[in-house]
């Protein structure tokens, strides 16, 4: 408890400056810290439904009957059922205007990479921004550090007589925001790294399903069945 009084004592007697960065290296943290329990949930959640909705796909149903569902009011569209729904959506207004085999399938593809892309971008949205933390946080925490032991040496030469009581509370409340900087930087940076691979695994496997949904979508046209197997 004296251990926190004393630091709060410390951070309250610091300089504006400090303060400031201190301020800001909070702030910094507290975003962060929020961005990463959304983003976690939002990553999890597309997981979830990647795995719920290939259940469903590789079940053998027919794929007018998947895309119904999909379309359901009641549906929890996840990522990859929204890329499905695109391809087969624009698959089954191509073949309504009697288009040829491989334009219908070139424009299913391009439906579902526009959508893949739309998908991608909720993905990775916002992730760079951890990176932006935690890179300049020490830098930031580095500087209040710099300015605080610099006020601390100026007020030392002023005095006739120094001693380590007297430049020690300077030093310290100095370091204080060299620690709220890696407070700050050690979680996003973390997080980025698990986030950016997290989104790099889903959109390859997106990308596998697509592969797959084309090579269904061709037999289909070529008259050699019409649900996925």
């Amino acid at each position: 408890m004296n251990a926190d009084l004393s630091i709060m004592h410390l951070i309250l007697q610091a300089s504006f400056v400090v303060q400031l960065v201190m301020l800001i290296l909070l702030l910094a943290s507290v975003s962060s810290w929020a961005l990463i329990i959304r983003k976690n949930r939002q990553l999890s959640r597309a997981d979830a439904g990647a795995q719920r909705f290939e259940d469903t796909f590789w079940s053998g149903g027919n794929l007018n009957d998947i895309y119904a569902g999909s379309e359901s009011p009641d549906a929890d569209a996840g990522g990859l059922e929204r890329v499905f729904r695109a391809g087969f959506r624009e698959f089954n207004r191509m073949r309504r205007q009697d288009a040829q085999p491989q334009s219908i399938i070139e424009g299913s593809q391009r439906a579902m990479r526009v959508a893949l892309n739309r998908e991608m971008d909720q993905m990775e949205s916002w992730v760079p921004y951890l990176a932006t933390v935690g890179s300049t946080s020490p830098y930031i925490g580095l500087f209040g550090t710099v300015w605080g032991i610099m006020n601390a040496f100026l007020a030392l030469g002023a005095m006739q007589q120094a001693t380590l009581a007297t430049v020690a509370p300077g030093i310290a409340e100095a370091l204080i925001a060299t620690a709220l900087g890696l407070f700050a930087a050690i979680p996003a940076v973390i997080a980025y790294n698990r986030f950016s691979s997290h989104a790099d695994r889903l959109t390859g496997r997106y990308e596998m399903f697509m592969e797959e949904f084309t090579s269904i979508l061709q037999r289909h046209l070529q008259g050699r069945g019409n649900a996925p197997s």
